[in-house]
């Protein structure tokens, strides 16, 4: 009996480790996914600001400075930080075009790793002449030395 009681105990203890480790790295996860989804966050939340202040250049800041970015639109890509940059510019700041009033909904940030993440979301934006364009987005987030950029966006209008 007192082998039984042993080999229970030892069971036990060694269960009661692992769970322990289990749940210091979900809490881990838990801390960094919250610490990410905040960043990530507040990335949109500039960019908003940005575009609703008609600043283009500060608006991209959320992106990847690279030529190896890429951007989706509908059935359009776009590859590049500068060919996209240009793109916004032809779209929004060109004669006869307006930037409107942008804001971001319904954001679902999902970390992919302690360097990398997925958001869905929707997009809306309130043209002068009462026009309202919105629809869907994906992003691809990375982490950088100087904070999180988005690395790749596809982004659908309704």
């Amino acid at each position: 009996m007192t082998k039984l009681a042993l080999i229970f105990a030892v069971v036990l203890l060694l269960s009661a480790t692992g769970l322990g480790q289990a749940q210091a790295q979900a809490q881990v996860h838990s801390a960094h996914t919250s610490g990410a989804d905040e960043a990530i966050r507040a990335v949109l939340q500039s960019q908003a600001d940005a575009w609703n202040h008609h600043d283009l250049e500060l608006f991209m800041n959320g992106y990847w400075h690279s030529p190896d970015l890429t951007f989706f639109s509908g059935t359009t890509q776009t590859k590049g930080w500068k060919p996209t940059l240009e793109r916004y510019r032809r779209s929004y700041q060109s004669e006869g075009h307006a930037m409107g009033t942008l804001s971001f909904s319904d954001l679902q940030v999902q970390s992919l790793g302690p360097d990398s993440a997925f958001v869905r979301g929707k997009f809306k934006l309130i043209m002068p002449d009462g026009k309202q364009p919105h629809g869907v987005f994906t992003l691809v987030f990375r982490k950088f030395p100087e904070g999180w950029r988005i690395i790749h966006d596809h982004t659908c209008a309704e």
